[in-house]
């Protein structure tokens, strides 16, 4: 037998490269079914190798089913069924399929989508961390209750009653990885019959998610108080996805008539649910917080969902919703077999940084910092486009509305801005059946939470020649 062996070759060790040697040869077909092989001393010696580097290949080929060992034999070559097809056919990635590396060089960004990562005090998280594991060795070894440990969901109830006056027990509580997770889970227990109604403009992963699933899909106009009431009562909706204290992406807070009239039309029907998605309530500017919907609700209709994406890390997925006690022992029942999503050790690391005041302190930061850099921001727009812009100035998230006057159109806009490397959401991202498309008007969705004071005077000047270059 013939065998050359690079001892070099790669960073493999030698007696991977004899494996897979043997492998190619054997799939090949220059082995013979039940063919004996060279003897591991044989072997060693031809190749120049030790008898353990042999003993290691034939060893994994064995494993692997590529070879069988008849004791005092030796070892011989097990029939293996050929490959369907013209042989062993090099294989080519799709090209449509590839992605290109990311390049942020020079990029600016008004995405709504982001949090400023500089000013997250990663030293106090990691604090929090060590504490966990200290503290919590038994229950990261173990699987999870499913809607997460009852200490953070305690710590989160404690949290949300203080911060958003929601009313909850703990065991109310479904901790998972990402709203639209929560959400799945929520509507996937429903019939094929429910039927469920959006803000439009709105936020059009959850319509998209929700037609997927097969439901009925509805959608809410949206006036200056937010989504309208009038209209919906003859359409039979079970489920409404609202953003009151924030409208995404208009920035509307709904006042508390609306809010009254909103849940007088969820009570008077036994099965129908607002579901409460208060994405960004944590950041409010000159007055006081506004309550959550589900605060005033005194008939167990509101189903309450939190994240904690804007205010920690995007990319660490942790979000949350309360479910009322109808609704939860439906989820219970049907999710009997579900698993926690989200990471364990990130989870009681989040208990330990709330119960820390830690949590607190940092929101309390970054409200400051981010009113300061919202007005930054409308105050260079102003100055730069003057009577050209009209912003809904809500002191309210991390995002507003603007409109431009402009010839240009949405597709002559969004070009542009990947020329000049700046990322923008226009208004066409979030409407969904209705068009808020008018003449010589853009509408853009200006998030501020990513981009530092300093590059806002190059972003808006981008901008600018975005809007009219």
């Amino acid at each position: 037998m013939f065998m050359a062996i690079d001892k070099y070759k790669g960073q493999q060790y030698i007696y991977q490269n004899i494996y897979n040697e043997f492998k190619r040869m054997i799939l090949d077909g220059r082995f013979k079914a039940d063919e004996k092989l060279p003897s591991k001393r044989k072997l060693a010696e031809q190749l120049d190798v030790g008898i353990n580097t042999i003993t290691n290949s034939y060893e994994q080929l064995l494993a692997e089913g590529y070879i069988y060992t008849q004791e005092r034999k030796g070892y011989f070559v097990e029939a293996i069924t050929q490959f369907a097809g013209s042989g062993m056919e090099e294989y080519a990635f799709p090209e449509d399929l590839k992605e290109a590396p990311l390049a942020n060089g020079n990029w600016l960004s008004f995405s709504h989508m982001t949090a400023d990562v500089s000013a997250f005090p990663f030293s106090a998280w990691m604090k929090c961390g060590q504490k966990a594991i200290a503290n919590h060795k038994q229950e990261l070894s173990e699987i999870p209750h499913p809607q997460g440990p009852y200490q953070v969901r305690e710590s989160i109830a404690r949290m949300i009653a203080l911060s958003r006056g929601v009313i909850c027990e703990p065991e109310q509580i479904v901790v998972g990885a990402g709203s639209q997770l929560l959400v799945r889970q929520l509507m996937e227990m429903q019939s094929q019959q429910t039927t469920a109604a959006v803000e439009d403009p709105g936020y059009s992963r959850f319509y998209t998610l929700l037609r997927r699933m097969g439901i009925n899909v509805n959608t809410v106009p949206i006036d200056n108080n937010g989504a309208d009431v009038n209209g919906l009562e003859e359409k039979d909706i079970r489920f409404l996805f609202i953003t009151p204290s924030h409208q995404f992406p208009t920035g509307n807070i709904m006042p508390i008539s609306r809010r009254i009239e909103w849940l007088n039309w969820s009570a008077r029907h036994p099965h129908r649910y607002i579901v409460e998605d208060d994405y960004d309530s944590e950041f409010k500017y000159e007055t006081d917080h506004i309550p959550s919907l589900q605060s005033l609700d005194k008939h167990q209709r509101v189903i309450y969902i939190g994240t904690f994406s804007k205010t920690i890390l995007p990319g660490m997925r942790i979000s949350y919703m309360v479910l009322p006690p109808e609704i939860l022992r439906a989820y219970q029942n049907y999710h009997i077999d579900a698993m926690q999503s989200s990471n364990i050790l990130e989870l009681y690391t989040l208990h330990y940084f709330i119960e820390s005041g830690e949590y607190t302190k940092h929101l309390k930061r970054m409200n400051h910092y981010y009113e300061k850099k919202r007005k930054c921001l409308i105050q260079e727009l102003k100055q730069r486009f003057e009577s050209n812009v009209t912003i809904d100035d809500i002191p309210a998230g991390l995002h507003f509305l603007a409109r431009f006057q402009t010839s240009k159109t949405y597709d002559m806009v969004e070009k542009k801005a990947k020329e000049e490397k700046l990322e923008i959401y226009t208004i066409r991202r979030f409407t969904l059946e209705r068009t808020l498309e008018m003449d010589n008007i853009v509408i853009l969705t200006l998030g501020f939470a990513t981009i530092q004071e300093e590059e806002i005077p190059e972003a808006v000047d981008r901008l600018y020649r975005v809007i009219y270059a």
